[in-house]
């Protein structure tokens, strides 16, 4: 930050994403486009560059061409001010092994933060989606001079099996705990039906999280992953603060999208996370200029609507061309829905191609997947999950170039 500190900023970008498959059939978890325009990654992306992190290291392993490519085609940052955003892959510096977990990603990678000797790192996941402003986390790190801090999000008690759940202390700023999934952790003092979920965002004292990696990595018994090994170690040492996501706001934010954070892991969450941006006001806002999502810009014409074409409630990205009806849907680029064509509460990505006459309902398609004329996607949930894959929650979704039967 100019004036200010010297920080670092480490994105962990090499998750499988298993329970999103078939989307991470042919790509990394934060490669994964969402919002029509936009991939994952481009959400953490956005929230460091906005919050003046200029310098961020993206460590990426699984599946990460598309994830590479993206990273250097579009984030492009100022060499004249010494800023950049750069993937690094898996580079086996310290033996003939990938990474064990997120902490061993950091410990294989320590060559960046020698290289850079900031004062602090700030250490964030890529793929989920909200908006924060790391500046105001780093700030509260910095006064209270804590060795490391965890972004805190309330959540319903019987959600914690999903999250690690941090504990305050008395005071409710240090960390007292951190558990991993509990099935029956404490609530919130004063609101007792919530807790802490950890949302994977970390700030870090560089000197406290460098001791501790290497404490870690000398420990055969360890996952070597930050929320499940790196904070509970500091933890025991009385190092870890809570920060409150609550506390965090933005420019141009509304009561309505405050403290919106979503973890895209299944298909489920990912289609939901769809559904919150298509109405009038939506739960999660694309439309915040003031606090901007960066992404690719595509050489496309604008969407096209003909022979009667309409779309309500939904998001139309620039290419498409709509002959039939569109409803509670996001399209990505150069998607074309065929005369007499029928999609209801989907999610398309692009180049995909809804042939006349055919129905696609509650599904997510993928890259180039061409629904043959008069045929059906959703609309027979019970054959369909036997062609496809779906969701617990009936949600049918097909990979890059799938064949519809």
């Amino acid at each position: 930050m100019r004036g200010g500190p010297s920080v670092l900023g480490i994105v962990l970008a090499g998750g499988e994403g298993k329970r999103l498959m078939p989307l991470t059939a042919d790509r990394a978890k934060p490669a994964v486009p969402f919002g029509g325009a936009y991939r994952l990654v481009d959400f953490v992306l956005s929230n460091l560059v906005n919050g003046d992190v200029m310098r961020i290291c993206v460590l990426t392993q699984y599946k990460s061409h598309s994830l590479d490519r993206h990273i250097t085609t579009t984030w492009r940052m100022s060499n004249l001010l010494g800023n950049y955003v750069t993937p690094v892959p898996a580079q086996q510096r310290l033996g003939p092994r990938w990474f064990l977990g997120s902490a061993d990603a950091i410990y294989q990678s320590l060559n960046l933060v020698y290289d850079e000797q900031p004062d602090y790192i700030v250490v964030f996941g890529a793929d989920h989606v909200y908006r924060m402003d790391p500046r105001q986390m780093l700030r509260q790190h910095i006064e209270a001079g804590a060795g490391a801090t965890v972004a805190g999000i309330r959540v319903p008690r019987d959600q914690a099996p999903s999250f690690g759940i941090i504990t305050p202390g008395p005071g409710g700023v240090r960390v007292e705990r951190f558990l991993e999934k509990p099935t029956d952790p404490p609530g919130l003092p004063g609101d007792p039906d919530r807790v802490y979920a950890s949302m994977g965002n970390y700030v870090f004292t560089t000197k406290v999280l460098l001791d501790a990696l290497a404490q870690d990595a000398e420990d055969d018994a360890s996952v070597h992953d930050m929320g499940g090994s790196i904070i509970p170690l500091l933890t025991a040492k009385g190092q870890v603060q809570v920060y409150d996501f609550d506390d965090n706001h933005v420019p141009g934010e509304t009561a309505r999208d405050h403290g919106y954070w979503r973890d895209v892991g299944t298909l489920d969450a990912y289609y939901d996370s769809h559904q919150d941006l298509i109405s009038v006001q939506p739960v999660f806002n694309l439309y915040n200029d003031q606090w901007p999502l960066y992404t690719h810009s595509l050489r496309l014409p604008p969407a096209k609507f003909v022979a009667g074409g309409i779309a309500s409630e939904s998001m139309v990205s620039p290419g498409c061309i709509i002959s039939g009806q569109v409803t509670q849907s996001v399209l990505s680029p150069g998607v074309v829905v065929e005369e007499g064509a029928v999609v209801q509460g989907s999610v398309l990505h692009d180049n995909v191609r809804i042939g006349r006459g055919a129905v696609v309902r509650r599904a997510i398609l993928d890259k180039n997947v061409a629904v043959p004329a008069g045929a059906t996607v959703g609309v027979n949930p019970e054959r369909d999950r036997e062609l496809y894959h779906a969701s617990a929650n009936g949600i049918i979704a097909l990979g890059k170039g799938q064949r519809v039967l």
